[in-house]
C-alpha cells in the first residue's frame, strides 16, 4: 500500500533534530514529508539539508493541528496517511502490522499503535496509550491511561482491537475516508479533532482499531503542556463542540446538561488550587462554546452510533469507586 508519514511541525527543529532519524531509519515503506506550520525558525532549512528525501509541504500559515494538516494533506498522494507528532520516536518495522491491518479488514479506516512514554519507556504515555474509549458522558479515557494513572506495560494491551478513537499523536487513516468526512473540524484548531474525526468516521459505520504489534514512543506535551491554560481552554471548549456535534439526538440536551455541571466543579477545583487562570480558561471556554452552538448543530450528521453508552462513567468509576485501571 502507498503510505506516506506527514509530520506537521512549527518551530520544532530541536524536536525534528531528536526524532526524524527514527522515522527515516526504520520508515522504508513510506514516503516521509514535513508540513511545516510557517516556522519562523530553521526547521525547513535543517530538513533540507540534513534529510534530502524528506518532502517538504509549506502551509501559508500556523493553522494548528486541524487546518494545517488538512492544508497538507492535500497535496500528498497515498492510500494511508501516517499522520505523526513531531516529538514521537518510532520503532523497527512499526508500519509493517499496520499495513496488514488495513489490508485484512477493507471496513477499518482508522489505526492507533501503542504508544507509551519516551521519558519512561515501560510505562503508556497519556495521549492514547493502549487504545481511546469515550464513557456514557463523553469523557474520553484510554487503555493504560485513565485521567492521571498511567499504568506500566507488562504487554497486557498487545492485542489488536476495536476502538472508539485513536490518538492523533500517531494516526492512521485511509485517505479516502479523510476526504469523504472532509478532514478534521478546523474549528477545533488543536486538541480531540483527532476524537470528533473518529467519531464521525464512527457515524459512517466506519471501523477503528488498535494494533498493539506495532509500537512508538511519545513525549508529550512538547508542544503545549498541562500548566498552559490554552490547553484548558482548548480542551473544555472542543469537548463541547464535539459532544454537540456528534451526540445521539436523543442524548443530547441531557448530557450536555451533564457536562456543564462537572465543568463547573472542575471550574471550583481550579478555583481552590489557586489555578485562576484555568478557571477563567474554562469561563472562556464556554462562553465561546455558546456563541458557537448553532455553528456546532449545524454540523451533525444524519446519522449517530449509541452504543459507546455502554461505558461506564469513569468520573464516578475514578473518582468514587477508586478504579484506576481499564
Amino acid at each position: 500500500m502507498k503510505i506516506a508519514v506527514v509530520i506537521l511541525n512549527w518551530n520544532g527543529k530541536k524536536l525534528l533534530e531528536q526524532f526524524l532519524p527514527s522515522v527515516v531509519k526504520n520508515s522504508p515503506e513510506a514516503t516521509v514529508y514535513l508540513a511545516d506550520n510557517a516556522s519562523s525558525d530553521d526547521s525547513i532549512s535543517f530538513v533540507t539539508s540534513e534529510f534530502p528525501t524528506i518532502k517538504i509541504i509549506k502551509n501559508a500559515w500556523n493553522f494548528g493541528f486541524a487546518q494545517g494538516y488538512n492544508e497538507a494533506l492535500k497535496e500528498v498522494d497515498a492510500e494511508i496517511f501516517a499522520l505523526v507528532n513531531s516529538d514521537v520516536e518510532v520503532t523497527p518495522n512499526w508500519l509493517q502490522p499496520i499495513i496488514e491491518t488495513f489490508q485484512n479488514y477493507p471496513q477499518t479506516a482508522i489505526i492507533q499503535p501503542k504508544i507509551l512514554d519516551y521519558k519512561r519507556k515501560d510505562y503508556f504515555e497519556y495521549a492514547g496509550a493502549g487504545g481511546g474509549f469515550i464513557d456514557k458522558f463523553g469523557y474520553p479515557f484510554c487503555r493504560g491511561r485513565i485521567f492521571e494513572t498511567i499504568e506500566k506495560d507488562l504487554g497486557q494491551y498487545n492485542d489488536n482491537c476495536e476502538i472508539f478513537w485513536a490518538s492523533g499523536a500517531c494516526f492512521f487513516i485511509r485517505s479516502s475516508v479523510f476526504k469523504e468526512l472532509n478532514g478534521f473540524d478546523v474549528d477545533f484548531f488543536a486538541h480531540q479533532e483527532e476524537i470528533d474525526l473518529c467519531w464521525r468516521a464512527k457515524n459512517k459505520k466506519y471501523s477503528i482499531k488498535y494494533n498493539g504489534s506495532s509500537t512508538v514512543y511519545h513525549i508529550g506535551g512538547a508542544t503545549l503542556n498541562d500548566e498552559n491554560p490554552k490547553k484548558t481552554f482548548l480542551n473544555f471548549r472542543n469537548s463541547l463542540f464535539m459532544l454537540t456535534k456528534n451526540l445521539p439526538k436523543e442524548k443530547l440536551f441531557k448530557i450536555l446538561l451533564i457536562r456543564m455541571v462537572l465543568d463547573g466543579i472542575a471550574g471550583l477545583r481550579f478555583l481552590f488550587q489557586g489555578k485562576f487562570t484555568h478557571l477563567f480558561a474554562v469561563l472562556k471556554a464556554h462562553f465561546y462554546y455558546y456563541h458557537f452552538i448553532n455553528n456546532n448543530l449545524n454540523k451533525r450528521s444524519e446519522y449517530q452510533v449509541n452504543n459507546y453508552f455502554e461505558r461506564e462513567s469513569i468520573v464516578v468509576n475514578y473518582y468514587l469507586k477508586k478504579r484506576h485501571k481499564f
